[in-house]
């Protein structure tokens, strides 16, 4: 239920923001706006990682949302821009999370304990990003050079843990050990349609009450991949 309310109001302040986007385009072109709403993909990897800890398959994430646009020059190649956005991040690996009489124990998973063929972490997050923005857009074209500089703050909402092994199936959500905000900073540089984007999250995903053989878990993450830019 929460999840559905969480969406629900992403989608109405989403919505909201369009309608302004719209009366923007009764404005002349000299007040134009660029890269108002957004998508990406990514290639996420885990930093810092325990001993043993390893990534398998692939992990990935899917991003979108809406940014607005704020020219701070009379080129209006230079601006800011603030927005809302849903992002989910998924790490399959090697990381068991195992929950034994209410109590979570994590566990390198390897061949000579367990077995797996599924070990999933997925991550679903409201995000909060800020840009600082640089571009040589012209009013009569959508074709230019970008370089994009950005803070981003998520609030973890829902979390689902899923492993299927040799010795049985295990699903979890919500996490107690999760950290529910992350932050980072990210970097988006391109022409036109492809651009390439990373990003490098400044603190841990899980708690410090989270740890294997009495060390914390204190990985991060690094996300490669490609942004993509509409209005």
């Amino acid at each position: 239920m929460r999840i559905k309310l969480i969406i629900s109001i992403f989608f109405m302040t989403l919505s909201s923001f369009a309608q302004d986007v719209e009366k923007d385009f009764d404005a002349p072109d000299s007040l134009y706006r660029e890269d108002q709403f957004y998508f990406n993909i990514t290639y996420n990897t885990l930093q810092k990682r325990p001993d043993g800890l390893k990534q398998n398959k692939l992990s990935y994430g899917l991003a979108f949302g809406f940014l607005r646009d704020m020219p701070v020059n009379t080129k209006r190649t230079v601006s800011f821009a603030a927005g809302l956005g849903y992002s989910l991040s998924v790490f399959n690996q090697n990381l068991g999370i195992i929950d034994v009489n209410n109590v979570t124990t994590y566990q390198i998973l390897n061949a000579d304990n367990i077995t797996f063929s599924k070990n999933k972490l997925s991550l679903h997050c409201v995000d909060l990003p800020i840009e600082f923005r640089w571009r040589n857009a012209t009013p009569d074209s959508h074709k230019f050079w970008r370089v994009h500089l950005g803070i981003k703050l998520s609030y973890l909402f829902h979390d689902q843990y899923k492993l299927e092994s040799s010795q049985g199936n295990i699903g979890q959500t919500n996490l107690e050990d999760l950290n529910d905000f992350h932050y980072g900073i990210y970097l988006t540089t391109g022409w036109n349609t492809w651009n390439l984007y990373a990003y490098y999250g400044l603190n841990p995903l899980f708690k410090s009450s989270a740890k294997i053989e009495g060390q914390s878990i204190d990985m991060n993450t690094a996300n490669f991949g490609l942004m993509f830019y509409i209005l």
